[in-house]
């Protein structure tokens, strides 16, 4: 059973820059990779970026030079740091676990506006 908890949205101004942070608890996080997903309103949920347990890192073309994940497994957390955001941007942002098993936690919201 792996549980996430994920924190850091607000509100900030386009052009502004934001840190997700998504605490996991389990055994498994260090062997499991993680995942960025982000779900606006009235859209479906989509990929934002992911890390292998090793750490090798993929992002969606949308987010691709602007945002970054990185992780560190000694403290079983994964990160999410969003820069040069976007109203588009604005969205309820979501980790999960990604394995035989995929865990999600409850998100987290992000408003990008002036």
């Amino acid at each position: 059973q792996v549980q996430l908890v994920e924190s850091g949205g607000g509100l900030v101004q386009p052009g502004g820059s934001l840190r997700l942070s998504c605490a996991a608890s389990g055994s498994i996080f260090s062997r499991n990779a993680m995942g960025w997903y982000r779900q606006a309103p009235g859209k479906q949920r989509e990929y934002i970026a992911s890390i292998s347990s090793g750490g090798l890192t993929n992002y969606a073309n949308s987010v691709k030079g602007r945002f970054t994940i990185s992780r560190d497994n000694a403290v079983n957390t994964v990160y999410l740091q969003m820069n040069s955001l976007k109203p588009e941007d604005t969205a309820v942002y979501y980790c999960a676990s990604i394995g035989v098993q995929n865990y999600w936690g409850q998100g987290t919201q992000v408003y990008v506006a002036s």
